[in-house]
């Protein structure tokens, strides 16, 4: 199976199966202590083996791999926790195999997550059961009072007792003394890979360095060959098959006590929710399909080694430019094409998502002014993009840089605006769903060997049907491009676009960023100068020094379109949305096929501060609103 339908064949999973929790959240990472030979072989055997292990952890909930021979032979085990569904186990396996990882060069590790262990080393390691970095890792609360540690211990002895036989898991809910609804949780976990008597010396062992926890409120014992939790919170997913008769008694005794009316309303919540739980699948679903079938069918398919040997290991000397989801690298394949591979690591199964909306994303159009996606490669402890390369890199090394700045007169500036306008234009009304990129910036406008725009960078990209007023999402974006009403209530139009732009336009008029004076001492914004300069009637402060024409005849009618272009760009960033153009109207205003109407003051952020101020009504005076760090996402 490729690696392709493999991703595909995880979506489909996820898109027919109910979630509980896959407790993905690491616990402890442990790397080896010998370092890679031959990173090139020993990275690809892991690959290999980490994708033999991904089939075997879908239907089993456990696997062992090996791939290679000698020294360079990679050998994995995974395994996820007993109370772990097939599609929760899936999860925490994709965030475990992007984990290891972090512990190259080493050759070796392991890692504990919530819900799930996973190692691989260059040796046969199955039947260890103990080893070095054993211990337990136990919580910060603690708990008093005898009957809460006599709670414990009864629960460690049972489950192990349970798990050293053939089933390898244990759990138990165990009462505290006789205190109404509070119990001590404990689970257990042997690896399927170590014998019978093994599991047993490790549950003794890691239960009795448990019980030195003891009073902490909780306590979770990492062993080479095992896994123990204790807990007063109820941390374990719930098996149909499971749960003690106490439990059964309270369920019965809380049915009974609810009204009539109560339990239709209960009704009505859980249809309405399974009701949008098969909504959202049917969805996950024609995604994965429509995927597999633009993959397939344009041929977007790169082997990781193919694209390694491409960039020679991804070499520095390589490297493109670097964002907030991963770094860009030159490549040359073996037919002498040139690409950028964008490498992307994961940290968590969101980026895993933002990977394939910007394959899903991208492979669905196609326009002059949008880069172009070649591929992807799905292996490996990384994602990899493969766009056309733009031997002129991003506009930003252009138009921030003195030197390089001269390289851009009016004429190409003019065009890349332009450019970047009709690729907007594609996005918002060309395509079957309206696609808002929620990014543009100078560094996201690539620029080809005819120095022609092209929009990168689709991570953050979100499509919506054409009757929908706006969409509802996390604030995500680069601080003095987002629309300040994204900012504040999160809704997301096209309009944030049109935001973004009329920025951007200002950014390539004046050389200067928004938000970012001259000084420590200059703390006036883009917006705030280019607003003073167009009330006073005159551009020419703001213009780019590399703009001037040194009184030379044609300066005035340049000026004179340099003023009408600033002006757009004031139009874009009004405060109010409805009063920002649509990006088809821009473009015409910009092509001179429409005349652009007098702005109203745009809102402008304190840089240090972090407060908006914008205009109340249209009045002179200013209101001001403040807005939390921990509100952007900053790329």
């Amino acid at each position: 199976m490729s690696n392709l339908m493999i991703i595909a064949t995880l979506i489909l999973l996820f898109a027919n199966t109910s979630f509980a929790d896959p407790r993905d959240q690491v616990i402890k990472l442990i790397c080896g202590n010998q370092t890679e030979q031959n990173a090139t072989i020993n990275v690809a055997n892991f690959i290999s083996t980490m994708d033999k292990i991904t089939l075997l952890m879908q239907s089993s909930g456990h696997g062992a791999a090996e791939t290679g021979s000698g020294r360079h032979k990679s050998y994995g085990f995974a395994q996820c926790y007993g109370d772990l569904s097939p599609a929760d186990c899936t999860l925490c396996y994709v965030e475990a195999r992007n984990i290891l990882p972090q512990c190259y060069p080493s050759n070796g590790g392991r890692a504990y997550l919530e819900g799930c262990f996973i190692r691989a080393e260059n040796y046969s390691f199955y039947d260890e059961f103990t080893g070095p970095g054993d211990g337990p890792e136990c919580g910060n609360r603690s708990r008093a009072g005898p009957g809460f540690e006599e709670a414990v211990r009864k629960g460690l002895s049972q489950v192990v007792s349970v798990a050293s036989g053939n089933v390898r898991y244990g759990r138990a809910e165990v009462a505290v003394g006789r205190a109404v609804n509070e119990s001590v949780y404990v689970m257990a976990d042997c690896w399927r890979t170590i014998s019978a008597t093994a599991c047993r010396a490790c549950l003794e062992n890691a239960s009795a360095s448990l019980l030195g926890c003891l009073p902490r409120a909780d306590g979770r014992a990492l062993n080479t060959g095992c896994f123990v939790q204790y807990s007063d919170t109820h941390f374990m997913n719930s098996l149909s098959n499971s749960g003690s008769s106490r439990s059964g008694r309270v369920i019965v005794n809380v049915i009974v006590a609810v009204s009539g009316a109560a339990l239709f309303i209960g009704g009505v919540i859980i249809g309405v929710y399974v009701w949008k739980r098969r909504i959202i699948a049917r969805k996950r679903r024609d995604d994965a399909e429509k995927l597999v079938k633009n993959l397939n069918h344009n041929s977007l398919n790169f082997k990781y080694s193919t694209l390694e040997r491409a960039t020679a290991s991804f070499n520095e000397a390589n490297k493109l430019g670097q964002g907030g989801f991963g770094t860009v690298y030159k490549g040359v394949l073996a037919d002498g094409r040139e690409i950028a591979v964008k490498r992307l690591f994961f940290n968590n199964k969101h980026r895993v998502t933002d990977f394939y909306n910007e394959v899903n994303m991208v492979s669905s159009v196609e326009h002059k002014n949008l880069v172009r996606l070649l591929g992807c490669s799905c292996s490996g402890p990384e994602r990899l993009l493969v766009y056309e390369f733009c031997p002129n890199k991003s506009l930003d090394a252009f138009i921030f840089d003195i030197d390089k700045g001269k390289e851009l007169d009016w004429e190409k500036r003019l065009k890349i605006i332009v450019g970047t306008a009709e690729g907007l234009v594609y996005l918002h009304e060309n395509t079957s769903t309206r696609i808002i990129h929620r990014d543009i910036k100078a560094s996201n406008i690539l620029l080809d060997s005819r120095m022609r725009a092209k929009i990168a960078d689709f991570g953050l990209a979100r499509s919506f049907e054409k009757d929908q007023s706006h969409i509802s999402t996390a604030i995500a974006g680069t601080l003095g491009y987002m629309a300040p009403e994204y900012l504040a209530y999160g809704q997301l139009t096209e309009k944030a676009d049109v935001y973004s732009f009329g920025v951007l336009v200002l950014e390539i008029v004046s050389g200067r960023r928004n938000n970012e004076g001259e000084s420590s001492d200059d703390m006036e914004s883009l917006l705030s100068r280019a607003w003073k300069q167009f009330k006073q009637g005159t551009v020419e402060p703001l213009v780019d020094p590399n703009l001037m024409l040194g009184g030379r005849k044609e300066e005035a009618d340049v000026m004179r379109e340099m003023a009408r272009v600033v002006q757009i760009g004031l139009v874009c960033t009004q405060e109010i949305p409805s009063s920002r153009p649509s990006m088809s109207k821009a473009l015409l205003m910009l092509e001179a096929k429409e005349e652009p109407p007098l702005p109203s003051k745009p809102p402008f952020m304190d840089k240090e501060t972090m407060e908006f101020h914008y205009s109340s009504g249209g009045s002179n005076e200013a209101s001001i609103a403040t807005i939390s760090h921990s509100a952007f996402l900053p790329r």
